[in-house]
């Protein structure tokens, strides 16, 4: 019966199987037929006397029809279940004929060959031993816990900071260390930072609001976000190497009495950090294969084995290797996925990092991939690199940005080209290709605006930025206004004969009339130079040029009297030299700077020639006295050795006030002045400034207040004597831009003369120093 089973009504019920959790159905089962009593006689093909006698009883179970026809044996409809009850054995899938309703206390039917007593109602257990023995091994584990806790003291809960209480609308949460790390503080301040408990509610649904007085309603989101907290603590700790640490979370509850006031559930960590890993084995793959190099290239990498096993350190430790890789001539060097194993048996962390420098190189050629927009010849001059030098990574990326900065591409793609590869006595030649896209090489420009010393002013100027390649630009400019009318054009070559070297030529025409001086000239002017940039702030930068003007001049405006005009030819060959130690070009913060301006000059006049020296001297330093405050500071000195003051043009000699000078003070109105009162210029200049920025937190922090103090004064003798100084205070405003602070400053002078304003304004781009 069991064998028929097994081949038969197995496979119905596998296919007509209930689902999980409900009972199987009734499945009809084909009996096979039954089987004879006596074994059928043997064929006389039959297998020989020697074979197994289980395979002969299995044969005799199949019916003769099945033998003769097994197809449409298989075909006939299962036959009627037999007259008597079904067997109890096992594996039977037959209901029972009996329908009536089971009963806990009626027997079970026997089972063949197993047979069990049914234990007794009225039962009796024999009583238990004494637990004395337990009782006993509980109070002495007791006794050794206590003695333990005095040895040990308790772990000392973290105080909270302002971060750990962000949520405490909804939550607070302490830290509690059972014993200290280094990295502690540093942990406590990325789990504050990233805590699902830390982060702000999304705002409720409309006309939804909580319940201040049914906190039950949050306990379910404290307990899931205090569940994220216990994972985060646990990365963290894996993060410093602590892979054997734990963090138990507890929520507290609160009685309804603190409900109604408010009272949020306490959630607590309690953090257990265990043995800290360290780096085991630090393999590099191919790095030896840079051979002298390896120790310092290993070095870079700042990972050695037994080294405190820290997570961060890896990606800073490719960081820094793939630098100094690309520092030490390896264009091509590539480093793979760093793989960690951590072995918990050792309690360390192998690292595997497949490092290939693929060969040492020099600088080559640069190739050009516009040759007629910046030849290759101009693009080696922006370089800082010659051919033959060691290829450093740093050196390719400035020259990128260089390029850049000329204004006349819009991107730039530098791609190293092998021209020789490294052999075993040399190193490999690698050469720059240089692919630009053009930007708008044409600019229109205009200004408008208003003065109270210069009135209207309207300028307009109009530049090509490559009409002469390479970088060679034209610039035509003009100026209406009502006290200055200007006409002019500019030609410019940028990065001549060498990286931000400049070659500039000026003519124009110019009629001025100012409050210190009217003048109508035509002048030319070339200088060459080489500037400091945002891009590169040099320490030293010099200038040398050739100025020639024809002027008609007269020191002052009408005043009701005509005193005519002066007739000045000059030529001037100025010379400047400076030296800037700050920490930024525009706004810095510390550091000092000197310049010296020295210009021979050859004046003619009413018939007679004159030789002076115009000399201008001036130095600044900066300091931070606190995270919001800076102190800046800031001298001028100046000297004109003419041996009289008439043989100076008046647009050539010595004014102060002004904006960049004594603010309080109009444009150039600090001096000595004429019979007319009009300001008439001198020889001698100093100048002094003291300012405090302080930052503010407004406008995300990039409102500054800048209250100054300036004073200063013009002699007419060559030497500056300081007899007549004057001095201006205010408040001034700074808002900083990626490109500079825009400045505005409202002075007053403190000792005015007749003809000063009360109040002077001022605005620029960058600091007034």
């Amino acid at each position: 019966m069991l064998l028929l089973l097994a081949g038969a009504a197995r496979p119905a019920f596998a296919q007509d199987q209930a689902p999980t959790g409900e009972p199987p159905a009734a499945v009809p089962v084909k009996p096979a037929a039954p089987a004879p009593t006596q074994p059928a006689p043997q064929p006389a093909s039959a297998a020989p006397a020697a074979a197994d006698s289980s395979d002969a009883e299995l044969r005799a179970l199949i019916p003769d029809s099945a033998r003769a026809k097994p197809e449409d044996w298989a075909r006939q409809p299962p036959a009627a279940p037999a007259e008597s009850p079904p067997s109890a054995g096992m594996g039977s899938d037959v209901s029972p004929q009996d329908n009536a309703p089971l009963s806990a206390t009626s027997p079970l039917a026997d089972l063949p060959g197993f047979s069990l007593d049914w234990p007794k109602p009225d039962l009796q257990l024999p009583p238990l031993d004494s637990l004395q023995q337990e009782t006993e091994a509980v109070s002495a584990l007791a006794e050794l816990t206590k003695k333990e806790e005095e040895v040990i003291p308790p772990p000392v809960p973290v105080e909270r900071d302002a971060r750990s209480l962000r949520r405490a609308e909804q939550a607070h949460y302490t830290l509690t260390w059972a014993a200290a790390i280094p990295e502690r503080a540093a942990l406590e301040v990325r789990f504050h930072e990233l805590s699902a408990l830390a982060t702000p509610d999304p705002k409720p649904e409309k006309g939804k609001k909580p319940d201040p007085k049914n906190p039950d309603q949050e306990l379910p989101q404290i307990a899931v976000r205090a569940t994220t907290d216990r994972a985060l603590l646990e990365r963290l700790l894996q993060v410093y190497g602590y892979y054997d640490g734990e963090v138990i979370q507890s929520i507290g509850a609160i009685t309804p009495g603190e409900a109604a006031a408010g009272v949020v559930p306490m959630v607590a960590f309690n953090i257990i950090p265990g043995t800290r890993y360290h780096f085991g084995e630090v393999s590099t793959g191919h790095l030896a294969d840079t051979g002298k190099d390896f120790p310092g290239l290993r070095q870079s990498l700042g990972i050695k084995t037994g080294d405190p096993l820290h997570a961060d350190a890896i990606p800073e430790g490719i960081n820094s290797l793939q630098t100094a890789l690309g520092e030490m001539g390896y264009p091509f060097a590539k480093i793979g996925a760093p793989e960690l194993t951590v072995d918990h048996t050792r309690e360390a962390g192998d690292l595997a990092l497949e490092v290939t420098p693929d060969g040492q190189y020099h600088f080559g050629r640069i190739i050009s991939g516009s040759p007629r927009f910046l030849s290759a010849g101009h693009l080696q001059d922006i370089a800082r690199f010659k051919p033959g030098q060691l290829w450093r990574r740093s050196e390719v990326e400035d020259f990128r940005r260089a390029v850049l900065a000329t204004g006349l591409v819009s991107s730039v793609t530098v791609t190293p080209q092998v021209e020789a590869r490294p052999q075993p006595d040399a190193i490999g030649i690698v050469n720059t290709q240089v692919a630009m896209t053009p930007a708008p090489l044409h600019t229109i420009s205009g200004e408008i605006g208003y003065d109270t010393a210069e009135g209207f002013r309207l300028a307009t100027s109009w530049e090509h930025r490559n009409l002469f390649p390479p970088e060679g630009m034209l610039r035509l400019r003009g100026i209406a206004g009502t006290h200055e009318q200007m006409a002019g054009v500019t030609f410019r070559r940028s990065n001549f004969l060498g990286r931000d070297r400049l070659l500039t030529v000026d003519l124009y025409a110019d009629n001025a009339t100012l409050t210190a001086y009217a003048a109508r000239k035509v002048a030319f002017a070339a200088t060459y130079e080489r500037q400091t940039t945002l891009l590169f702030q040099k320490p030293w930068v010099w200038s040398l040029g050739l100025q020639s003007e024809i002027s008609d001049e007269r020191e002052g405006v009408p005043s009701g009297i005509t005193t005519g005009r002066t007739q000045y030819i000059t030529t001037a060959l100025p010379l400047r030299a400076a030296f800037d130690a700050t920490d930024n070009l525009l706004d810095p913060h510390r550091g000092w700077r000197a310049s010296l301006r020295f210009s021979p000059e050859i004046s003619f006049a009413r018939g007679d020639r004159a030789t002076y020296g115009v000399i201008q001297g001036d130095a600044s330093a900066y300091k931070r006295v606190s995270k919001s405050v800076v102190l800046a500071g800031r001298i001028r000195l100046g000297s004109i050795t003419a041996g009289d003051l008439n043989d100076v043009a008046p647009s050539r000699r010595f004014y102060a006030g002004g904006g960049a000078s004594i603010r309080g003070y109009g444009y150039e109105l600090v001096g000595p002045r004429n019979d007319l009162g009009e300001p008439k210029g001198g020889r001698g200049l100093y100048e002094v400034s003291l300012e405090a920025r302080v930052d503010t937190p407004w406008f995300g922090g990039g409102f500054q207040l800048v209250p100054f103090l300036d004073g200063g004064g013009v002699d007419p003798q060559v030497l500056p004597g300081f007899r007549d100084m004057r001095y201006g205070a205010g408040m001034g405003v700074r808002y900083k831009t990626s490109f500079g602070p825009i400045r505005l400053d409202i002075g007053t002078p403190l000792n005015r003369r007749q003809g000063d304003g009360p109040v002077a304004i001022a605005v620029a781009l960058g600091q007034a120093f």
